[in-house]
């Protein structure tokens, strides 16, 4: 494994992590989270459509959520353990402020 691909992994198990620690939402959830300013950080995946990646990306900046565009949906659902999933919604600031740090933000 590359230290990339180690990163990545990494950053996925935190996710994984998160979804266990029940501190993530997804799909409309992770929009009513952004809305209500319960999200703390957004991770946008990377194969979404556009329509979902502009939908996500305006909302986090009109309510002044972090957000990033990030690997595939398919990684990103298999770190939470979902089917299908193109937004997680970081619901812990201290989940987020770690992996906003991991992705180099």
């Amino acid at each position: 494994m590359t230290n990339s691909q180690n990163m990545s992994a990494d950053i996925l198990n935190y996710i994984g992590l998160a979804a266990r620690a029940r501190k993530v939402a997804t799909g409309e959830t992770a929009l009513k989270a952004i809305q209500s300013k319960k999200a703390s950080f957004v991770i946008i995946a990377s194969d979404a459509s556009d329509n979902t990646k502009k939908k996500f990306s305006d909302k986090c900046k009109f309510y002044d959520v972090d957000y990033v565009i990030w690997n595939s949906a398919d990684a990103l659902s298999h770190a939470i353990g979902k089917n299908n999933r193109m937004v997680i919604a970081i619901l812990d600031r201290g989940f987020a402020q770690k992996l906003k740090e991991k992705l180099g933000g």
